[in-house]
């Protein structure tokens, strides 16, 4: 599995003209499950999620967790972040796990976050035509590969 985690002030998903979710201060994720990921992945991610120290403390060192900084967290389905652009121009999603593996493990995955965090983790909805807003905070950008541990 693999993630864009994003420090964001506000973010939202709108979804055929009605804003579907949203949240304030908090993380805006992007998750992207590609065939051969676990329910270990989806937890692994989801407590490295939980605890990743990319808020600022009273000194302004990115040293707090989303937990400890109050935020929330938007969780979004995004089977283009498997894509691969070895070659040619048109990305392929051969590695982008299919519906059976992918909702279980991104559900899974947000459970995980709201369970870890003690706050209900907003999400998208699977598969559909979202437009994502966000306003990035910092910015603080992170990119984390379940498969990358080491």
């Amino acid at each position: 599995m693999r993630l864009v985690i994003q420090r964001v002030g506000r973010a939202a998903v709108e979804i055929e003209g009605n804003i579907h979710s949203g949240i304030g201060h908090g993380l805006m994720v992007l998750v992207g499950v590609a065939d051969g990921d676990s329910e270990e992945d989806a937890r692994w991610l989801a407590a490295k999620t939980a605890a990743m120290r990319i808020f600022p403390d009273d000194k302004g060192v990115m040293n707090r967790s989303v937990i400890e900084a109050g935020g929330e967290i938007l969780a979004v389905s995004q089977f283009t972040l498997n894509a691969s652009t070895r070659k040619g121009n048109r990305p392929s999603y051969i590695r982008a796990a299919g519906h059976d593996l992918a909702v279980p493990l991104y559900e899974l995955y947000c459970e995980e976050c709201t369970r870890l965090t003690g706050r209900e983790t907003s999400k998208g909805v699977f598969g559909a035509d979202m437009q994502v807003s966000l306003v990035n905070d910092g910015p603080v950008t992170i990119i984390i590969d379940s498969k990358l541990r080491e």
